[in-house]
């Protein structure tokens, strides 16, 4: 495992903090933290939690075969396994920001959203993250010639959107649109991008609509589509076909779909 560009590390939680009705930020840490890396933007990485009265999740073996082990385990000691985005990595302390979508409460909430709130300092989770920069988990590349670019999200990619705009290159335009539950869920996002962020408050309408009504800019194009399944498919559909946005300057990625727990789509890639 050591030549691959991810590692599997033991980390704890330091301290949690609500950062907005639909968000709940969770920060880690651990000895060999400071071996982790990001290659910015939208750096994803996986997340193994334990299972109720577990004190830490039990992989049974952390080698190349470790997804083959995982999935042959009893579902009822089995890690959930989820797959996020690197909010924040800092140093001097090194400490790994994680941003929890609240999608509801009790029997409606998925088992991360509810690990998450009540999430204590000292508990135990396992990470599989990226220990290069160059590790093959980063979506947003856009190709040389890009003039500008169009960013699309809701909750769940809100992270991912951080990170993108943190790191673009100053004076690029960009257009962004990104829909949430709750006024208080705004967020500051600081970028050297020449940026116009719109907010999708509650029910003020869909993405597409807004994207549909927009004014775009001249120029090549590149454009990162991510969300909810369904919203990410429309928006694709109507940049290719009725923008004629080049297919291959578009990158999209459904980070949730509506009905359907992460789960069932494990199960479906897997089948």
């Amino acid at each position: 495992m050591s030549d691959l560009p991810y590692r599997f590390l033991d980390l704890h939680v330091v301290r949690t903090e609500r950062v907005g009705p639909a968000l709940m930020r969770v920060t880690l840490t651990g000895d060999r933290l400071g071996d982790v890396v990001t290659g910015g933007r939208d750096q994803r990485f996986k997340l193994f939690l334990p299972q109720p009265g577990q004190d830490a999740p039990l992989l049974p073996d952390l080698g190349e075969g470790w997804y083959a082990q995982w999935r042959a385990q009893d579902p009822a000691v089995r890690p959930v396994m989820r797959t996020y985005t690197v909010r924040e990595l800092r140093r001097e302390p090194d400490e790994l920001d994680v941003d929890f979508v609240q999608h509801g409460t009790g029997d409606h909430s998925g088992p991360a959203s509810t690990w998450a709130r009540e999430a204590a300092p000292g508990d135990r989770v396992t990470v599989l993250a990226p220990v290069v920069e160059d590790n093959g988990g980063v979506d947003f590349q856009p190709p040389a010639g890009t003039d500008w670019v169009l960013l699309t999200a809701d909750e769940s990619a809100l992270p991912a959107v951080a990170g993108i705009l943190a790191w673009l290159p100053a004076g690029i335009p960009a257009k962004v649109w990104i829909e949430v539950a709750h006024p208080e869920d705004v967020e500051d996002l600081p970028t050297d991008a020449d940026a116009e962020i719109t907010w999708l408050v509650g029910n003020s309408g869909s993405v597409l609509d807004a994207i549909r009504a927009a004014d775009l800019p001249p120029g090549t194009p590149y454009a990162w589509i991510a969300g909810e399944s369904g919203t990410v498919r429309g928006v694709r559909r109507h940049l290719v076909s009725e923008r004629g946005i080049d297919r291959r300057a578009v990158t999209f990625t459904g980070y949730w779909r509506r009905g359907a727990t992460e789960e069932d789509l494990l199960a479906e890639l897997t089948a």
